[in-house]
């Protein structure tokens, strides 16, 4: 039977929540291996959306913000995007890169350059890849992911193909929301799951919860 996220019920999302719960750990452990310092991840805030309501959390259609998007395939199919605000994913670089949090400015326009989008990729790549190895060990599900493709445009336009791609689908996204704090500042990540039709219910009853 085909599910769809609007399917979904609280002891759905309890799941979900603990595989973000994981996942995050899990994150936050190889965050901190690659930079040498200490990365703690809040408790991920898990839920459902609708995709019209994403830029609003961005800051609206025409802010700027950065996209990290993966494919999913194998057992289950679609996309993964990781989605952030330009000043947040300026910051979140800074941390990588052990820049003092005092040179940044909350109210300045920032431009990413190529260190920093090389940054963010392998940050996509940590968090995602994190969030997939816990749901393949807890299903016993085969899931790979494409290297990763990044995007700079208004949150509008990012959101723009996914949207159409699954229109037909739901009108709803799965989001976690991910805070990381190094000990003197705080950033957010948001992390959207957009499986195909049929991956809903496959994921539902490997996780014995269908």
């Amino acid at each position: 039977m085909t599910r769809s996220i609007d399917d979904l019920s609280s002891i759905h999302l309890d799941v979900l929540r603990e595989i973000g719960n994981i996942g995050a750990g899990n994150a936050a452990t190889s965050l901190a291996v690659m930079i040498q310092k200490k990365v703690d991840m809040k408790v991920p805030v898990v839920r459902i959306m609708d995709i019209e309501e994403v830029p609003g959390i961005l800051g609206g259609e025409e802010n700027v913000v950065s996209g990290i998007y993966f494919g999913m395939n194998g057992a289950i199919k679609g996309n993964i995007m990781v989605l952030m605000d330009i000043q947040s994913a300026k910051m979140l670089t800074g941390i990588l890169m052990g820049k003092d949090p005092a040179d940044f400015d909350e109210n300045e326009v920032y431009d990413l350059d190529e260190m920093d989008r090389s940054a963010l990729q392998e940050i996509g790549n940590i968090l995602s890849g994190s969030y997939i190895s816990s749901l393949a060990a807890l299903t016993n599900l085969r899931i790979n992911l494409s290297p990763p493709s990044l995007c700079v445009d208004m949150a509008g336009a990012i959101l723009s193909v996914p949207a159409i791609q699954f229109g037909e689908i739901s009108d709803k996204v799965l989001m976690i929301e991910n805070r990381l704090f190094d000990g003197t500042q705080e950033v957010t990540a948001n992390f959207f799951l957009i499986p195909d039709e049929n991956s809903y219910g496959i994921l539902l009853e490997a996780l014995g919860v269908s």
